[in-house]
């Protein structure tokens, strides 16, 4: 939810009035465009109900990417989003940009349905990862939370956390 708190900061926002059970209250919503969450599977999931505790009314779509172990390419086995995509500002969540391969994929399946507006938002990044991403994605925001170290030989960011959602989901 903080991080989304961060990405959302320069979001256009409006006055509009809440009736609450005492008496009418004047507060700021969302302005102009909808927002989309889209979490990378499966371990972006874990990041998801803190954005919408923030922005209910956001529309929740997913990619499915998993990294070839031996090439550390991105493979695309999933994607499924709001059909009105392009209208919205997209948060791509996922915990970790360790190569950059699955983000910059993930950037290249939206904008190739139409979206425009996106940020990256992860918890750990490796620089490495974020010099890859950056060459291949303009116009994108990153949001994290800390830079690790590097990547080892096998394309895990040091001293990370490992996989995360291995981790999220206890399957490892």
């Amino acid at each position: 939810m903080l991080m989304a708190y961060e990405a959302t900061r320069s979001f256009q926002l409006t006055e509009t009035s809440v009736d609450t059970p005492i008496m009418s209250a004047s507060t700021q919503v969302l302005a102009g465009k909808k927002v989309a969450v889209i979490p990378i599977l499966r371990a972006g999931l874990g990041m998801v109900d803190g954005i919408l505790e923030l922005i209910p009314a956001a529309k929740v779509g997913h990619v499915g990417l998993y990294r070839d172990p031996e090439t550390l390419k991105p493979v695309e086995y999933y994607c499924k989003l709001p059909d009105d995509i392009g209208e919205r500002d997209v948060l791509i969540v996922d915990p970790m940009l360790a190569t950059g391969g699955s983000a910059a994929a993930a950037v290249e399946f939206l904008r190739a349905r139409g979206a425009r507006e996106i940020s990256l938002l992860v918890l750990i990044a490796a620089p490495e990862g974020i010099h890859e991403f950056n060459a291949t994605c303009d116009h994108v925001t990153i949001y994290t939370c800390a830079i690790d170290s590097h990547l080892n030989d096998h394309g895990y960011i040091v001293p990370g956390l490992g996989d995360a959602g291995d981790r999220l989901f206890g399957t490892k």
